[in-house]
């Protein structure tokens, strides 16, 4: 676990209005924990948006290889960013 903040879900309850103000300001997430193990992680939305767009890049990424290994076709630097937009807004409009 990588995440340097970790508090526990009771912690959450009591404090929820701090919690959200101190991921929302620091933009760091917290992990929260129920009986001594991580369970929920809690991050800001910016931090969310920047993950979920570096899945989507990985996952163009991961599909361009498999596609190079399998056909051997290449596509042109204009093409493969007409498609990361794509994938971009598709994930982001979830």
């Amino acid at each position: 676990m990588k995440a340097a903040n970790v508090r526990s879900i009771t912690d959450l309850k009591n404090r929820t209005k701090e919690l959200v103000r101190d991921v929302s300001e620091s933009g760091q997430s917290v992990v929260i924990t129920q009986n001594g193990q991580a369970k929920v992680v809690v991050m800001d939305v910016e931090q969310h948006d920047r993950l979920q767009d570096t899945l989507a890049m990985l996952k163009i990424l991961a599909q361009s290889q498999e596609s190079l290994t399998r056909t051997g076709r290449t596509y042109s630097a204009a093409d493969v960013r007409r498609r990361a937009k794509a994938v971009i807004d598709k994930a982001s409009n979830r």
